[in-house]
This record gives structure tokens, C-alpha cells and sequence, in this order.
């Protein structure tokens, strides 16, 4: 049984069968679900986890009652990969109460038809308190991180946020579930930066709400629903680094270039830009092609650095889909604060660049470098002028 502490026991299952988490990210390494109990003269089961490990999970759970029934099953998270097993919780255990916010009950039905709630669910709100007998439990409103019935728990006796899909990350656990062990705090930094760019991304008001209430206590562990229990050094880096993303703010010096090249043309010029800036000084350059790249690492490159070149083959006198589907990606995230250059190509009409620059003039807070790049076909001895200039720029 691995132990978050005496009396919290972590029951949650690694899936490593999965190929993509909510069927648009890739995960290589699997995925966690994260479900825990607190041992208490009362029991409370804090979430379940997704119907695909379902059956591990139950195991789970009754090795860790031991034989004792449990009184509360907390909902930090409606999503399926938490929710999954209410029903039969519910069914399994006929004294067991459900406790979540008042969203979330509204919700109960969507997911579980012809279950009947009755008497088996406590409303909680923001600031409210559950005793266990010698666990206070203290629930934290966090609506919008990043579904609008999320709430957090602060346990006061072991120090421990359960922070539902907050301070998250991608990939299985294997054990002790915890960030101090294994790789480290890069490693889960790396993933933890992609799960948060493209799952919360858009809520670092919300996310700056709940930072702020979770400045004001004692906080010695975070739970999340995927991934390592954060501890020491990786808690402090993980609320450090979640501060700058939610604020929009550049974390790293460094320029991407993203392009979306049909027959070579645009991937030539986007390449020679890149060692234009090398060798201008810049001291970090990611060149990613969009039609092969995976789209959420690229999305984190966006928000990692301050600066983003989008170079891109015009397309049905539009733009290549690719770029669209970045540039829209960027959008649906509030994406802001950070500096563009535009490189388009076309043959006979460019139109990629009105596209693109239309798209980014959308965006908060962003500003255009120029000039703007037009290339035609293939890059020739004039455009060498016009990649300098736009890489003087961009230094």
C-alpha cells in the first residue's frame, strides 16, 4: 500500500494501454489516475478514476478499507477519469455520502442516468469544513480549472491539498507516487508544462484565484488527479512555475519558429531563419514543423518563450490547415503578452500572411514584428535580405 502519509494511502492505477488522453493528446508514457483515502474514524475516498482501470481501482479501494466501510467519496472533478465509479460506490456502499459542489450535483445526472441521489449527496462551497474525527477537511471553491465544478480540499492535520486536475501532469506514475523520487522536478516540469498549457492554459485568472488562496496556508503535499504527490523542492517549483504560466508570462529566453511548409519551400526558409537567429545571439531556437510535430508540444513552446515565428504556405487562398489549426489553438487558450514574425509563401497570390496576421491581431496583447517575409515558391538571394532584417528584429 504506498502511503501519502499515516493515514492517507494513495489507491489510484497507472494506464499504459492508453494512445491518447482525452483522444487529442499523445502520451507515450501512459497516463495516471489519481485516487486517495483518508483512514479516519470516518473514511473519505477521494475521487475515483477513469472506467478503462476500473477494476484495479475497486481492488484498490478494498485492500485499503480493509475490511471497514467508507463514509464519504469526495468529487474534486467531474470529468469520466475521476468520476467513472460513483454509481457504484453509491450502489456498493448504501451509507456512503457523496460530497461536491453544487455544480457538480448538477451534473450527477448528465453522467448517471436513473441513479437516484436522494439524500446521498452534501452540497459544499468555498470555505466549508468536513471533520473526519482527526482530519479537518477544508474545501476551496476553484471553478473553472478547469471545468466550472471543481473544488480543492485542504487537510489541516496532514497539510495536504488534493488540488483536483490542478498541478497535473501526463504520463503513469509506477511507484512511490511522488515527485521527490524518480526523475525529478525537470521531468515533471516538462509534462506538467504540456498538460497545463493545453488543458488549463485559458484559466490563469482562475488559476491565479486559487494561488492566492493556497498562499495563505500551510501546504506540505499536493495531490493531484494525475501525477506525482508533489513534496519539498518539486511543491515549490511546481507553485512557482504555475504562478508565471498563469500569468502569461515567458518562463524561458527563446524564440520558436512553427511552420507549415507544403513541398519544402516554407520549411527551407524557416530553417535558415533559425540559424540566422543563432547566429545573431539567440540563445535558445525551436524549429518545429507543424504537420509532423505533436501539436500540444508545440502549443507549450508558444507559452514557454517570448517569441513565435509562424511561417506558413498559402493555401486555397487561405492558409495552410495546420497553421490555421495552431493559430485557432492559440486563440480558444488566451494566448498573449509575447512577440510575432510572419513569414508566408506563395506561388502566384500569397495569402498565408493576411491570415496569420488577422489571426495573431486577435490575440491579447501581442505585437508584430516586421517586415513580414514573402516568399515566392522558393527562397532566392533577395530573401536572404529579408530574413536578416526580420531576424534583427525579432534579437
Amino acid at each position: 500500500m504506498n502511503m501519502i502519509s499515516d493515514t492517507i494511502k494513495y489507491i489510484g492505477v497507472d494506464d499504459l494501454d492508453i494512445d491518447l488522453f482525452e483522444s487529442q493528446y499523445v502520451v507515450p508514457e501512459g497516463m495516471s489516475y489519481n485516487s486517495y483515502l483518508i483512514d479516519d474514524e470516518k473514511i473519505a475516498v477521494m475521487d475515483t478514476v477513469d472506467l478503462r482501470k476500473g477494476e484495479v481501482w475497486k481492488a484498490n479501494l478494498q485492500a485499503a478499507l480493509n475490511g471497514r466501510q467508507p463514509d464519504y467519496m469526495v468529487v474534486h472533478h467531474m470529468e469520466p477519469d475521476h468520476s467513472a465509479l460513483i454509481a457504484w460506490m453509491l450502489e456498493t456502499y448504501p451509507n456512503l455520502q457523496l460530497v461536491c459542489s453544487a455544480q457538480a450535483v448538477k451534473m450527477l445526472s448528465n453522467f448517471f442516468e436513473g441513479v437516484d441521489f436522494t439524500g446521498r449527496v452534501i452540497t459544499v462551497k468555498d470555505g466549508d469544513t468536513l471533520s473526519l474525527g482527526k482530519h479537518e477537511l477544508t474545501f476551496i471553491g476553484a471553478a473553472m480549472i478547469h471545468w466550472p465544478e471543481v473544488i480543492m480540499t485542504y487537510d489541516s492535520t496532514d497539510k495536504v491539498l488534493f488540488s483536483a486536475d490542478g498541478f497535473g501532469k501526463f504520463g503513469a506514475l509506477g511507484f512511490p507516487p511522488s515527485g521527490e523520487t524518480g526523475k525529478g522536478v525537470d521531468d515533471w516540469a516538462c509534462e506538467a508544462r504540456r498538460y497545463y498549457f493545453n488543458i488549463c492554459g485559458k484559466y490563469g485568472t482562475q488559476v491565479q484565484n486559487v494561488l492566492k488562496k493556497a498562499a495563505v496556508i500551510d501546504i506540505q503535499a499536493i495531490c493531484p488527479l494525475h501525477g506525482p504527490v508533489l513534496k519539498g523542492e518539486a511543491l515549490t517549483e511546481a507553485v512557482r512555475l504555475y504562478d508565471i504560466w498563469s500569468k502569461y508570462e515567458p518562463e524561458s529566453e527563446g524564440i520558436l519558429i512553427a511552420y507549415a511548409s507544403i513541398h519544402g519551400g516554407t520549411a527551407a526558409a524557416a530553417e535558415r531563419l533559425g540559424v540566422l537567429l543563432r547566429e545573431k545571439g539567440a540563445k535558445k531556437v525551436v524549429v518545429s514543423d507543424l504537420s509532423r510535430s505533436d501539436m500540444a508540444e508545440v502549443i507549450e513552446d508558444a507559452f514557454r518563450y517570448p517569441t513565435v515565428v509562424v511561417a506558413a504556405s498559402s493555401y486555397d487562398a487561405g492558409v495552410f490547415p495546420v497553421m490555421h489549426d495552431f493559430l485557432y489553438h492559440l486563440q480558444i487558450k488566451n494566448y498573449q503578452k509575447r512577440k510575432f514574425g510572419i513569414i508566408e509563401n506563395g506561388s502566384w497570390a500569397p495569402t498565408a500572411g493576411k491570415v496569420m496576421r488577422t489571426m495573431i491581431e486577435a490575440l491579447k496583447d501581442c505585437e508584430i514584428v516586421e517586415p513580414m517575409v514573402t516568399i515566392r515558391s522558393r527562397m532566392k538571394a533577395a530573401d536572404e535580405t529579408q530574413l536578416e532584417q526580420l531576424a534583427d528584429s525579432l534579437i
